[in-house]
């Protein structure tokens, strides 16, 4: 989403990936270690009518960080999906939201969800679909293709 913000829809699926790729880069052999890891992504997976995102904001030097990492404050409540006219906005993972953002910087990666009730997922199957940041310093706005549709409709659909 523009030049420095990436947001990635996650499931079942990518949650695991990530688990595994953790508990190979950090050599993680015991079932505790596993444990400890199957705690802290499990809440990313989504339940039926919610989708779960990672959003990055992909800083590579100090300069830009200093820059950036202020301006971006509360990027995690201004997402928000366009389902046609109807705007649903991002819900931090509570779980991180307390760790990520202070009052003057934020955190480069956020944990977020969008909440659907079942008509809105109907809605979300032929409406018009874009994803949008709305934040004083950085608005930006895309539209999600069929393909995203269809991926994300069987992460909406029970």
């Amino acid at each position: 989403m523009g030049p420095i913000v990436t947001v990635l829809f996650e499931n079942r699926d990518t949650v695991l990936f990530q688990i595994q790729e953790m508990a190979r880069i950090e050599k993680m052999t015991s079932d505790e270690q596993i444990a400890a890891e199957l705690e802290v992504y499990n809440p990313l997976i989504p339940e039926p009518g919610e989708l779960s995102a990672t959003l990055f904001i992909e800083l590579t030097d100090e300069a830009s960080l200093r820059e950036w990492l202020g301006k971006m404050v509360g990027i995690e409540r201004a997402l928000r999906l366009e389902i046609g006219a109807e705007l649903v906005p991002s819900v931090p993972e509570e779980a991180h939201e307390e760790q990520l953002t202070r009052e003057d910087v934020t955190s480069s990666v956020h944990y977020v969800r969008f909440l659907l009730g079942p008509e809105q997922v109907e809605r979300f199957a032929s409406a018009p679909l874009w994803l949008a940041v709305d934040l004083p310093a950085y608005r930006e706005r895309v539209a999600l293709d069929d393909e995203a549709r269809a991926e994300l409709l069987a992460d909406l659909r029970p």
